[in-house]
């Protein structure tokens, strides 16, 4: 089933040629073990119209295998970044629905999707890359940190049920 990650091929998000229902589905899988620990992210429950409403919020990278989505990031431009007083920064842009197929990971899929992210941010000239994420998810937090983010701030957002905290990298 795995192979060596150059027979994964990456692709902007096309809701037009690109199966809406395979993005929440991969959604759903990688987000699953989040689930069973009890913490419910919005991807671990999303419909397909959240799917591709957050999907087409800015550049959506998908990782494919043949026809297969086994990865996805969505880029959030600054002008869409919002939220929190961080968010609300005009030089801060922030990335979101990022998952890779928990049988790919570990091949490198998951770091050239957050690549193409600080691509995107160097082409719109931003400051900060930022993210949030559950704050007990104290693995995501550390791979995190590992990369270079660095805490900001907590929030609470309605639609999950822990507590939050933005993270971001500074780009310049």
């Amino acid at each position: 089933m795995k192979s060596d990650s150059p027979q994964i091929r990456y692709e902007r998000f096309d809701p037009d040629r690109h199966s809406v229902e395979a993005l929440t589905e991969l959604l759903h899988q990688a987000y699953r073990r989040n689930a069973e620990a009890g913490l419910h992210f919005v991807a671990t429950k999303q419909s397909k119209e959240t799917t591709r409403e957050r999907a087409l919020e800015g550049p959506t990278l998908l990782a494919l295998f043949g026809d297969q989505i086994v990865g996805t990031v969505t880029y959030r431009p600054a002008n869409v970044t919002d939220g929190t007083p961080w968010y609300d920064r005009p030089d801060v842009a922030s990335f979101g629905q990022f998952a890779v197929d928990p049988d790919w990971q570990g091949q490198g899929i998951g770091a050239r999707l957050l690549d193409f992210c600080f691509e995107q941010a160097e082409i719109e000239g931003v400051a900060e890359l930022a993210l949030d994420t559950a704050e007990p998810a104290t693995q995501l937090r550390a791979h995190y940190e590992k990369l270079g983010f660095r805490f900001i701030e907590r929030t609470r957002w309605e639609s999950v049920n822990y507590a939050s905290v933005i993270l971001s990298k500074r780009l310049r």
